[in-house]
């Protein structure tokens, strides 16, 4: 049962976070980002939230940093969306998933081109 409640919170949160960040945020560091997924703590105590983030790595560690200055106030309207006790710490990680796939198809596009010339 616990772990039901723990899955529809963080999907939960991600959406609430999401709209917070597209919306709400006004800090130009901030690149165009995704949030792709939250981990949250079976205490609750804690949120890892999963970003992908278009742009060089310049932009990807601007866009964090961003995003780590504005946790007070993500918190704050977190807690004012979702009814909990306490609002989970936030933290902010990069999903590479999307860069991984997008290279691996890449690398397929390649060696199909090697093996059909004509192609």
């Amino acid at each position: 049962m616990a772990r039901v409640r723990v899955g529809r919170v963080g999907e939960q949160i991600k959406k609430e976070l999401s709209q917070i960040v597209q919306s709400e945020l006004k800090d130009p560091r901030i690149g165009f980002l995704t949030v792709t997924g939250v981990e949250v703590t079976n205490d609750l105590s804690l949120a890892k939230v999963y970003l992908s983030v278009m742009g060089t790595d310049e932009q990807k560690e601007g866009t964090l940093k961003a995003l780590s200055v504005g946790t007070g106030y993500i918190r704050s309207e977190l807690g004012k969306r979702i009814r909990l006790r306490k609002i989970p710490e936030l933290q902010f990680k990069f999903d590479a998933s999307i860069d991984y796939g997008s290279h691996i198809d890449n690398l397929l596009y390649k060696l199909n081109q090697e093996g059909n010339p004509n192609v």
